[in-house]
Formats: structure tokens, C-alpha cells, sequence
């Protein structure tokens, strides 16, 4: 398997320092991302602590198998994704502990959103509202669902997604790293095709980039690291009203990657579909 790997960060348009983080593991084929919240600069201590923390305890694993696991390992899920459910607590637990051991980091928390590539299965983790997406056939599909306020209201039926979308309490999370002693994390797995495409982004791409410019965006840009600029651009275009980070990752497993696929899209030809993945969005 191949992965062609493009990121790209960006403060925005409106805030004055980026509180995003993400941290690539390639050699393991490990991605985070986080995005941080708590003012000054204790947002971004939350997330640089939360994707160093994950990305390091997901190394020492794959070097020592018999390193210990936070929490009880889900029988129905792989070592891998289990893992990476583990990694999400330690980083709970370390910012908890250093928002409270300092009374300047109170209040400072973070999303979490860590993809684990082990050939054609994809293992995630995450907590908040940073998003994962997977591009497949044309069509893309939101893999997490949100954990805030507006979209557990749209969930219940008590917004609409046109309501949620312009609501001022879009940036209300339910969930988040830190902010108490446990958190509860969604873990899951799914099946990759060759070509695919898999975006892990923070809130501030989908708060300005309609789901379908992101899909043309994906489909028309064939490099990962055009696709990445591309995406913050227009984020930055349309208002950049927050941070935004995106780590775009195309996947290659054989001779007919997603060049070709890409191409025959462009031509208005249906490529074969895949096996339907885990549901997963909202």
C-alpha cells in the first residue's frame, strides 16, 4: 500500500493564533489531528499535547506489543483500533492533569481525531467535532459524527442541519479532550478500496467548504498536497472565521490507484463501487 500524504494548516482570517495541531506518523501509517480550545495559548499547548501524546504511545505499542492498555480493549474491535482508543485516554488524562495542576490552563481542551492505515482496514478514533471523510466513487461520506451541541439537536430532530448550520452555537462541543477526568470515545473500522480518498480535517473546513466543494475539491486536484491548499484556500475565501487544518490521504493498494480513477470520473464514466463501510456521520 501506498499513501500519497498532503497537509496544510492555516490561522485563518479572523483568529490570531492557530490552535490546530496534527502529527504524521508515516512509517506507520498514522495520522492526528487535533484542535485546541481555551483561550491565549492554552488551546494549542491541548492539542500539541493530545497528537504528541497519541502518536507516541501508538509507536512505543508497535515496538512493544505487550505495552499496557488504558481502558478495557473492545473485543469486537482490532488491536489497532484499540490502540488508538487507548492513546485518546492517556491524552485525556494529560491535559486534564495539566489543566489542573494550572490554574492558567483551566478550561483548555481539545478535539481528537486519529486514522490508523493497516492495509485495506481503516481504525478510527476521535472525540469532538473534528471530522473524518472518505471519498469513495464520488461521493463523500462523513465517517465521524460530530460531538456538539448543535448536531446531538439535529440527531434528537430539534434543529434542522439548515438550522445547525447557522447557529451561533456550532462551536459548543458535548464532548471534548480535558475537560473531565473520563471521556467517552467513538472507535470504529472500515473497509478501504484502492483510490480512495480519506480527509481528516478540523471544524473550520466544513464551518465554510459546502460538502460538495470538498468532494470536487478531492476529485479535481489529483496531488493530496494541491488538494490540501486548495481546501484551506477556500476556506480562507469564503471567511476563514476559524483555524483549519486538513490532511488529505489518497490510498493506493495495487497499479490502478486513483489517478485513473480520478480520470474516468473526469470523463463521466461510473467506476465499480466498493463495499459499503461502516456507517458513520450524521
Amino acid at each position: 500500500m501506498r499513501i500519497d500524504i498532503g497537509t496544510h494548516t492555516d490561522v485563518g482570517r479572523v483568529r490570531t493564533n492557530n490552535e490546530d495541531s496534527f502529527r504524521l506518523v508515516p512509517e506507520l501509517n498514522l495520522f492526528v489531528l487535533s484542535d485546541g480550545m481555551g483561550g491565549e495559548a492554552h488551546g494549542e499547548v491541548a492539542s500539541s499535547m493530545a497528537v504528541e501524546t497519541v502518536a507516541t504511545h501508538c509507536v512505543e505499542a508497535s515496538n512493544n506489543r505487550s505495552a499496557p492498555f488504558f481502558g478495557e480493549p473492545r473485543p469486537d474491535l482490532s488491536e489497532k483500533t484499540n490502540r488508538l482508543a487507548s492513546a485518546v485516554r492517556l491524552a485525556n488524562r494529560k491535559v486534564y492533569e495539566s489543566a489542573l495542576g494550572d490554574p492558567r490552563r483551566r478550561g483548555m481542551g481539545a478535539t481528537i481525531l486519529a486514522a490508523w492505515l493497516d492495509a485495506q482496514r481503516l481504525s478510527l478514533a476521535h472525540v469532538g467535532d473534528s471530522r473524518a471523510y472518505l471519498l469513495r466513487v464520488g461521493t463523500l461520506e462523513q465517517l465521524t459524527s460530530d460531538h456538539s451541541l448543535v448536531a446531538e439537536q439535529v440527531r434528537r430532530g430539534l434543529l434542522t442541519p439548515q438550522q445547525a448550520e447557522n447557529s451561533e452555537m456550532q462551536s459548543v462541543l458535548i464532548r471534548a479532550l480535558g475537560t473531565h477526568e473520563e471521556v467517552e470515545i467513538d472507535a470504529d473500522e472500515h473497509l478501504l478500496r484502492d483510490g480512495e480518498t480519506l480527509l481528516l480535517c478540523s471544524d473550520g473546513l466544513p464551518r465554510m467548504v459546502t460538502d460538495p466543494e470538498i468532494a470536487s475539491t478531492l476529485l479535481t486536484h489529483g496531488e493530496a498536497q494541491a488538494a490540501a491548499e486548495r481546501l484551506v484556500a477556500l476556506a480562507n475565501d469564503y471567511g476563514g472565521e476559524d483555524n483549519v487544518t486538513v490532511v488529505v490521504l489518497r490510498v493506493v493498494l495495487g497499479s490502478n490507484g486513483w489517478r485513473t480513477r480520478l480520470r474516468r470520473w473526469s470523463q463521466g464514466l461510473r467506476a465499480s463501487p466498493g463495499p459499503a463501510s461502516s456507517p458513520g456521520g450524521h
